[in-house]
């Protein structure tokens, strides 16, 4: 029984810690560019949109499907940005334990 009670004190402890990563991520924020720049999207570590910044040059009111493309892109580029960081704060939480695929934090 004593290895069942270390077990739930460890869940415990890893709970803890997976609370405080959920906080601090909410802190983070990661910017995707696209068209050189000229769109960037910043998301915080959790994916809520933070800021969007369009360069007045790639405005053009006959070409929005550029612009939409643009957006698009530098979302992309911003999430993949946020997914990685929490991919490595997910491995320095865990030490590495290989986690069944799909398996999803609760964010």
């Amino acid at each position: 029984m004593k290895n069942i009670g270390q077990l739930m004190k460890q869940a415990q402890q890893m709970q803890s810690k997976m609370a405080e990563m959920q906080a601090q991520l909410e802190a983070v924020e990661m910017t995707g560019a696209a068209g050189g720049g000229m769109v960037q999207l910043t998301l915080n570590g959790k994916g809520d949109v933070k800021r969007v910044k369009i360069d007045k040059a790639v405005v053009d009111p006959a070409d929005v499907e550029v612009l939409e493309d643009l957006i698009v892109a530098a979302f992309n580029d911003a999430r993949a940005k946020v997914n990685a960081h929490t991919e490595g704060e997910m491995q320095k939480l865990t030490g590495g334990l290989n986690l069944p695929g799909g398996f999803k934090l609760p964010f």
